[in-house]
């Protein structure tokens, strides 16, 4: 069985319509919505693929969860969003 993390731009009523695309997919044991974190994880025998092209059918932005989400997430939490943030200053003159 494979878990796979996404992070889907949604709102609230966005979480019934998410939930009711990928209640299609055959193979999905698990889904569990962090609406607040804008976090997916779906649980199932079903390659991670299908599952984001799915959502992205339905008309949500999604995309993989990767580590840079989680230090984002906990940076804007506790307020120190500029140390996490590198910026290259270039000079043009």
């Amino acid at each position: 069985m494979e878990s796979v993390e996404m992070k889907v731009e949604m709102v609230g009523i966005h979480e019934k319509r998410l939930r009711k695309c990928l209640s299609k997919i055959k193979g999905i044991d698990k889904v569990e919505v962090e609406v607040s974190n804008q976090k997916v994880v779906v649980s199932g025998y079903v390659h991670k693929n299908k599952i984001l092209k799915t959502v992205r059918r339905s008309g949500l932005k999604a995309d993989f969860w990767s580590a840079q989400n989680e230090i984002l997430l906990n940076a804007y939490a506790t307020g120190n969003y500029r140390s996490c943030l590198r910026f290259n200053h270039f000079s043009f003159f």
